[in-house]
C-alpha cells in the first residue's frame, strides 16, 4: 500500500493531493498490465474509465487501421490516456491507444474520478493544463507535417511536372481537413437540452473546414443552465485549436458555479498564462435560471444579445464596452441580467451573421438581421435560427462566406 501511495504522489496529476486522497486511490485503483502490441482503448468506443501509466509506453493513434492512420503521441510513466471519454457528454473515445512496450497501469473509473474531483476541484486545472499542452503540441506537429507535405509537393511538381501528383495531394489534404472538421464538431453539443418551459435552437457554419466559433449549453444543476457563445479571431486550423482550448477552460470553470463574470475572469487568466499566439476571443457566457427566466451574463467584447417578442426586436444595451479575453490582464466585462418573459426569444450570435457580403460587396448588416427577426411570427427557437441562416446565405448569392456563422436561440414558452 505504501509503495502505491509513494508512486501515486510522484504523478503530476496527483502531486497536490493530500495523503487521505492518495490512500483512497491506492485502495481503489485497479492495477492491470498488457503486453507490447495490445490494444488498450478503441477509437469511437464508449468509455467510463481512463488509464494512468506506471511502467512502459503506449502510443495514441487516430484512424487506426485506415489509410489515414497517424500516431498523435507517445505517453510514458506518470501520464494518462483515455480521459476525454469522461469529459465528452456521450463518452466517446477520440483515439485508440496501443501498448508500445509491456505496460503496467492503474485504471481509474468515472465514479472514482468524479468522487475525487468533488473533493479536489483544482484537479481539473491540472487535467486542462495537460490537455491544453497536448492540443498545442498537436498543432505544432500538424503545421510541421503540412509544411513538409508542401515541400514534397513543390519538389514533385518541379521534377515531374505532373498534375496528377497535385490532385492526389489535394485529396489527401481535404480528407485531413474533413477529419479536423469532424473532431471540431464533436466539441459542440450532440443534442440541445430538453428543459420544461423552454426550447432551444442553434447552428454553426464555419467559413472553412474548421473555424473559431463555438457554442454550448451546460446543465449546471437541476434549475440552472450555462449558455455560451464565442468567436476566436482569425479562421482555420490555428483558430480551431485555440477555440478548443477556450471551450475546455469555459466548461471547467462553469462547473465551479462561479458567476459569469468570475468564469470569464478565470478563463482570461488561463489564456494570459499560455504562450503568446496573437489570438484572442470574444465570449458571451450566462446562466439561465429556468424557474424565474432570469439570464445573468457577462460579455467580453462579443455581439450584444437580441430579444424578440411580439413582432419587435430589441438590442440589449451595454453597461460596459466589454473587452475580449486573451489581451488584457484584467479585461473590462459587461455584466448584467435580463428576464425572459413567456413568448420571448433570446438570440446570441457571432459577427459573421452581419458581416457576410453579397457579390457586390454589400454587407448583410444589423438592420437586415433585426428586420428578419421582427418579421418572424411566433417563432420556435430552431425555426428562427434556420430562417435567419437561410436569409443570410441567400444574401451571399454564391459569394464566398467571409466568416464563421453561429446562432443560438432560447425561447421561453
Amino acid at each position: 500500500m505504501q509503495d502505491h501511495i509513494r508512486l501515486l504522489a510522484q504523478i503530476s496529476l496527483f502531486t497536490g493531493l493530500p495523503p487521505s486522497d492518495l490512500e483512497f486511490l491506492a485502495r481503489n485503483l485497479r492495477s492491470c498490465q498488457f503486453p507490447a502490441g495490445e490494444l488498450l482503448l478503441s477509437e469511437a468506443g464508449k468509455g467510463d474509465f481512463f488509464y494512468i501509466l506506471r511502467q512502459g509506453q503506449v502510443e495514441v493513434i487516430k484512424a487506426l487501421g485506415t489509410p489515414e492512420e497517424s500516431v498523435l503521441g507517445v505517453r510514458g510513466p506518470g501520464e494518462f490516456v483515455g480521459e476525454l471519454s469522461l469529459l465528452n457528454r456521450d463518452g466517446i473515445r477520440m483515439a485508440s491507444v496501443r501498448a508500445l512496450t509491456p505496460v503496467l497501469l492503474w485504471e481509474m473509473t468515472r465514479q472514482d474520478f468524479d468522487a475525487l474531483l468533488k473533493r479536489q476541484p483544482l484537479l481539473a486545472y491540472e487535467m486542462v493544463r495537460v490537455l491544453s499542452a497536448r492540443l498545442t503540441a498537436a498543432h505544432a506537429v500538424a503545421i510541421q507535417d503540412l509544411q513538409g507535405k508542401n515541400r514534397q509537393l513543390t519538389q514533385a511538381y518541379e521534377e515531374l511536372k505532373a498534375a496528377q501528383a497535385q490532385i492526389i495531394e489535394k485529396e489527401k489534404l481535404e480528407r485531413e481537413l474533413q477529419l479536423a472538421h469532424e473532431i471540431q464538431m464533436a466539441i459542440l453539443p450532440a443534442a440541445l437540452p430538453e428543459v420544461s418551459g423552454y426550447d432551444f435552437g442553434a447552428c454553426l457554419l464555419p467559413a472553412r473546414s474548421v473555424g473559431g466559433d463555438f457554442y454550448d449549453l451546460l446543465r449546471l444543476d437541476e434549475h440552472h443552465l450555462g449558455i455560451m457563445v464565442g468567436d476566436v479571431t482569425d479562421k482555420g486550423v490555428p483558430a480551431a485549436i485555440f477555440m478548443a482550448q477556450v471551450h475546455a477552460f469555459l466548461v471547467a470553470e462553469a462547473e465551479h458555479n462561479l458567476s459569469p463574470g468570475e468564469v470569464l475572469g478565470e478563463v482570461n487568466h488561463h489564456l494570459m498564462a499560455m504562450s503568446e499566439s496573437g489570438l484572442f476571443v470574444t465570449v458571451l457566457y450566462g446562466v439561465l435560471d429556468c424557474r424565474s427566466g432570469e439570464f445573468s451574463y457577462a460579455r467580453a467584447g462579443h455581439e450584444l444579445p437580441l430579444l424578440v417578442a411580439g413582432g419587435q426586436c430589441v438590442i440589449c444595451k451595454a453597461l460596459s464596452p466589454g473587452q475580449p479575453l486573451g489581451i488584457f490582464e484584467e479585461p473590462l466585462l459587461d455584466e448584467q441580467s435580463l428576464t425572459l418573459a413567456p413568448g420571448t426569444v433570446l438570440l446570441l450570435y457571432t459577427d459573421g451573421v452581419n458581416d457576410e457580403r453579397d457579390p457586390g460587396g454589400e454587407v448583410f448588416g444589423l438592420q437586415r438581421t433585426l428586420g428578419v427577426l421582427q418579421a418572424a411570427e411566433q417563432p420556435g427557437a430552431q425555426e428562427l435560427v434556420d430562417h435567419l441562416l437561410e436569409t443570410v446565405l441567400a444574401h451571399l448569392a454564391g459569394a464566398p462566406q467571409d466568416d464563421d456563422i453561429t446562432l443560438l436561440a432560447v425561447r421561453a414558452a
